[in-house]
């Protein structure tokens, strides 16, 4: 079935794509982590347990992750602005009832639907990106979206914290309401519309990658609270695996699998991915532990705790442009790699100088020095993903990216979680920061090794190079790879 063509960017659109993507990009970002600071106050409006709590962060996070590579796969089909207005719309309308929730369950529910309408929208934004800014344009752009996406990740606690703080909870929610109004109207009439290659909906591969990431990231989410020998995580993990594999094996025999194997044989494609599920796992992890040490151990409140972290959070506002920039001009494997190797240097050093009672100016050049690093991953990081494959599976790859990511994030959570539990706990400030410490380190460990992945992408004169000679069959990786 042949597939409308794509029509004509508006006047202007290049812009407009940049603001409602970026913006569309830090709402879905921003929901990974803006509820954790405002837990305490849900329960004492809504009640509930620890286990509900938990899954007021986790529900949101299991559905995003699980569907985010179908989302991709069904604006492929279906035409991607469409598909990106309806996951706004339901992104958008879940918000609002989290916000008017009356109990512990519809909230839980709500945020499930919030994820739902996250994993259609987000994968979605850089394809329309892509397609609306010119090549020579491309850097500077997944810059800016890198930057916007990377601080709504960092900034969450902050947020949620002040939110809560000031005003109250619901609006953690409620703050989502606005800018997914304005954007409806602005990404109809602004964005042009565009297609996949307009194969069949993968429905058999679809099922196995959606259940098997369910079923590792939910063993993830519930390993700590429940025990990693519990016989429902154990049966999670172990299930969710043989269903990936399956998933994996599947599609590289499938005809029009929705992620085909064969992309994985671009290093470029296969380097980035792992280095961003590996640079995920440390971050996630560490800025999780962090929020709580800071307002733990050092007494900080939520908003003094942000404040503090923006030194780490608010860099990629003004670091990430200038590396996109600089992707375009040197390549963005040396640009991501130092980035990594910068971030990783700083969680080390954090957890070296931490103590019960570390002052901020001994804390700040570990944080200077993540904010660095992680400014310097997102830009070049988005736009080796987008030119390591074919246009038309584009959609594929960001959908693909992301839920890597997610699970990465999911990942770091529970690994650092474990290891801060084994080796110390929340009873004192000592025994919080003899778990923090090991944590840390295996963080930065981490993020270490997703720089060696990152050394793995081929230059960019390989990348030619190889562009050439495979020229004819259509591989995936495109001129313009950036190394």
């Amino acid at each position: 079935m042949s597939q409308p063509a794509a029509q004509k960017t508006p006047r202007g659109g290049a812009v407009w794509a940049l603001v409602i993507t970026s913006v569309a990009g830090f709402m879905a970002a921003l929901d990974n982590l803006v509820v954790t600071t405002a837990l305490p106050s849900i329960r004492e409006d809504l009640g509930g347990g620890l286990h509900d709590l938990e899954w007021t962060v986790s529900a949101y996070t299991l559905t995003f992750a699980v569907l985010l590579m179908f989302g991709a796969a069904l604006g492929d089909r279906f035409g991607r602005r469409r598909l990106f207005l309806a996951g706004l719309a339901v992104f958008t309308g879940a918000s609002a009832a989290a916000a008017l929730a009356p109990g512990i369950d519809s909230l839980i529910v709500a945020r499930a639907v919030q994820g739902v309408g996250a994993a259609v929208m987000m994968p979605l934004t850089l394809t329309l990106l892509t397609a609306a800014v010119p090549a020579a344009k491309r850097g500077m752009a997944y810059g800016i979206w890198g930057a916007v996406n990377g601080l709504a990740v960092a900034s969450g606690p902050l947020i949620g914290g002040s939110l809560t703080e000031h005003i109250s909870w619901q609006w953690i929610f409620w703050l989502n309401v606005p800018l997914g109004v304005a954007l409806l109207p602005l990404a109809r009439l602004r964005l042009a519309e565009s297609y996949g290659t307009g194969a069949p909906l993968d429905i058999p591969g679809t099922l196995l990658a959606s259940g098997g990431l369910f079923g590792i990231v939910y063993g993830l989410v519930r390993g700590p609270a429940d025990g990693w020998t519990d016989n429902l995580v154990l049966t999670s993990l172990f299930a969710g695996t043989a269903l990936v594999v399956g998933f994996v094996l599947y599609s590289a025999r499938a005809k029009n699998p929705m992620l085909p194997m064969r992309l994985f044989r671009s290093r470029a494609f296969a380097g980035i991915n792992a280095a961003s599920l590996l640079m995920f796992l440390g971050m996630f992890g560490s800025i999780f532990l962090l929020s709580q040490y800071m307002q733990g151990v050092l007494g900080y409140s939520p908003t003094e705790a942000g404040l503090r972290m923006l030194p780490w959070t608010g860099m990629p506002m003004l670091v990430a442009p200038i590396a996109g920039i600089l992707s375009d001009r040197i390549g963005g494997r040396p640009v991501v790699a130092t980035g990594l190797f910068l971030q990783a240097a700083g969680l080390a050093y954090l957890a070296y100088v931490i103590t019960v009672d570390a002052s901020y100016s001994i804390q700040l050049p570990g944080l200077i020095i993540s904010g660095i690093g992680m400014a310097l991953f997102f830009a070049p990081a988005s736009n080796l993903v987008m030119s390591s494959v074919r246009g038309s599976e584009q959609g594929v790859a960001s959908g693909a990216n992301n839920a890597f990511r997610e699970v990465g994030g999911a990942l770091g959570i529970a690994i650092m979680g474990s290891i801060f539990s084994a080796q110390g706990g929340y009873e004192t400030g000592q025994s919080f920061v003899d778990g923090l410490r090991p944590a840390l380190m295996t963080g930065a460990a981490v993020v270490g090794l997703a720089g060696v992945a990152a050394l793995l992408i081929p230059s960019r004169r390989s990348a030619r190079v190889a562009v050439g000679a495979v020229a004819e069959e259509r591989a995936p990786v495109l001129e313009g790879v950036a190394g």
